[in-house]
């Protein structure tokens, strides 16, 4: 899922950003209401976290631009801790939720996991002994590390993590997965990269396939 950020602090927005990639969402930061309204004018999000007093184009002035533009993309503010006025605004102008700062990440997710259920916008998660696996993104998480797989790494993964316990043909993934026709050491370069992670659970069945263990 990608989330764009909208925060002139910019050691707050590194902050969060980092925190936001630890979860597995794609992070697009701005420190100005401008970049991020140009932005958004030629790309989609899944969800806006503005803080209201930025340079440039302010969220509140943005949210409304979008709104008015019939962009619903849900949308968090951030706000400062006494400024009541910002979150009525807010609301009038079409966000789903707010957060008043400082905060903590506790919270942050909280405010994320809220709107994410009231939009059924949840990214699909496995999880795989101590990994957790976001397919959408391309990303393994384990414990506090973040691994980003190559696209057709993770295309692999998943269709073995959809088809588990069974023999998969090299035919069946190539069928799946490729547009053309890969050579067997493309194939076994991608193998290798997820035995890195999981190396008991992937059983090469010579000269036809493999077979992904889930117990």
């Amino acid at each position: 899922m990608k989330i764009l950020l909208l925060e002139d602090d910019m050691l707050l927005a590194e902050l969060i950003k980092e925190h936001l990639r630890e979860k597995g969402y794609e992070a697009i930061t701005f420190t100005n209401g401008e970049d991020a309204y140009e932005y958004l004018y030629e790309n989609s999000v899944d969800l806006l976290l503005l803080d209201i007093n930025v340079p440039g184009i302010k969220g509140s002035k943005l949210l409304k631009n979008l709104r008015e533009q019939h962009n619903r993309t849900p949308a968090i503010f951030i706000t400062s801790l006494n400024a009541s006025k910002d979150v009525k605004i807010g609301f009038a102008l079409g966000c789903d939720d707010y957060i008043k700062k400082p905060f903590e990440f506790d919270e942050l997710d909280a405010r994320i996991e809220h709107v994410l259920k009231i939009y059924n916008l949840h990214q699909e998660v496995f999880l795989i002994d101590e990994y957790e696996f976001f397919p959408d993104k391309n990303l393994l998480r384990y414990k506090d590390a973040t691994i980003h797989l190559p696209a057709k790494a993770s295309k692999i993964l998943h269709y073995f993590l959809t088809h588990p316990n069974r023999l998969v043909t090299k035919e069946e993934l190539i069928a799946n997965i490729w547009e053309d026709i890969p050579t067997e050491a493309t194939i076994r370069t991608y193998i290798k990269m997820l035995r890195d992670h999981f190396k008991d659970k992937i059983q090469t069945i010579r000269g036809i396939g493999y077979e992904f263990t889930l117990s």
